[in-house]
């Protein structure tokens, strides 16, 4: 089987080429990534907290851990011309894309990076369609695509796995979930998640739709077994989620920071628990169907992810503190948000980590690294 990965130098996107390698050692995994996130961290005048190896460091002591299955490639997967070499060279059996510019307020700068982010998502999933269309392996290759749940935005019921019974003047269908989101990131996932739909109605192609929500932690088993297979760990305003930036506050002595009220409920999952869900979509069968997955384990609000990063850090007698600010976001604040994961359920049936017990690991695993954090404690916020 060859295997496709897009993303293959990012957070998730590392891990998840080593979870490949561990658990399909049959398969032959090409990686692909053109390091943008590297320079768009640098760009926001952050880095990594964790340090990460370059790629061929990666590689070479993945193979000294018997993943000898993977290969990487640097490219730009907006350039159609590559993507068209790459499906020249390899006939893929699936295409696995975690690869984006990821960051909803790097998107929200300015016009110039608000184009960029909808340019280089949605270029780079209709060239990737394309190319299998074109060689007519439209039959016999499978299409996972980690979107986001922020497609949804924030309605006043469940959110559903990706379609809705609409209904008018007494007559019903179902149709997909329209685009509600609030950035001009998330908007790009919902641009391709309606490319996502159409490349399956009209050419049948197997697509798995992964709605990513809010990944968290520092590692994964893959991952801890070298340093040099770290990945990375973002912490700034622009990169860092919500509590990986959270636990990074923590260890600098700076309070902990909520916008506004910090009620509103997000959607969570460990970085170990998202990457195997991703190499449990892999093992799907091909369906010909467009499948929609809410990947997530939690669903819990800001203050609450707050306390269980303070409670974390009394385990390990680290002072942690609490305060709200002006919302700089345009959100609602009290969002008791409710989703449908009995899709999801299928595919990981046994979560391995809750916000609890991600905060205490993260804290644990980050301590090391308190004085990179501390050099780059002023991007925690917006300037």
């Amino acid at each position: 089987m060859n295997i496709l990965l897009t993303g293959i130098d990012g957070y998730v996107g590392w891990p998840t080429a080593l979870k490949l390698a561990q658990e399909l050692p049959e398969a032959r995994i090409i990686g692909v990534d053109n390091l943008g996130r590297r320079k768009w961290v640098e760009e926001s005048g952050s880095v990594t907290a964790i340090p990460i190896e370059t790629m061929p460091v990666r590689l070479a002591a993945a193979r000294e851990h018997g993943f000898t299955n993977i290969s990487f490639i640097e490219g730009d997967l907006a350039d159609r011309d590559f993507v068209n070499q790459l499906f020249d060279v390899y006939r893929f059996e699936v295409v696995l894309r975690v690869a984006a510019q990821p960051s909803a307020p790097y998107a929200q700068i300015n016009g110039e990076r608000a184009n960029y982010t909808q340019f280089n998502n949605n270029q780079s999933t209709r060239n990737l369609l394309w190319a299998i269309k074109d060689r007519g392996l439209e039959k016999d290759c499978h299409f996972i695509e980690t979107t986001t749940t922020g497609v949804y935005g924030a309605p006043e019921f469940e959110i559903p796995e990706g379609f809705v019974t609409a209904v008018n003047k007494g007559q019903e269908d179902v149709i997909p979930f329209p685009g509600m989101a609030g950035s001009w990131y998330h908007m790009s996932k919902s641009n391709d998640v309606n490319n996502l739909w159409l490349a399956n109605r009209q050419w049948k192609l197997s697509i798995t739709d992964l709605r990513t929500s809010i990944v968290y932690g520092t590692e994964t088993h893959e991952t801890q077994l070298d340093p040099r297979l770290a990945t990375r760990f973002d912490f700034d305003f622009y990169f860092g989620v919500v509590i990986n930036r959270f636990c990074a506050m923590v260890l600098t002595g700076y309070p902990i920071t909520i916008y506004g009220k910090g009620e509103q409920r997000k959607p969570q999952i460990s970085l170990e628990d998202c990457v195997q869900s991703c190499v449990n979509a892999v093992r799907l069968p091909l369906s010909g169907e467009f499948k929609v997955y809410n990947q997530t384990t939690e669903i819990i609000s800001i203050v609450d992810i707050a306390e269980a990063i303070v409670s974390g850090a009394r385990k390990l007698d680290i002072a942690a503190e609490t305060k709200h600010i002006e919302n700089p976001r345009v959100e609602s604040e009290e969002h008791k948000m409710e989703m449908a994961v009995a899709n999801f359920q299928t595919l990981l049936p046994n979560p391995k980590l809750n916000i609890a017990e991600g905060a205490y690991r993260m804290l644990e695993a980050l301590k090391p690294y308190r004085e990179t954090i501390e050099q780059y404690k002023d991007r925690f916020m917006s300037v």
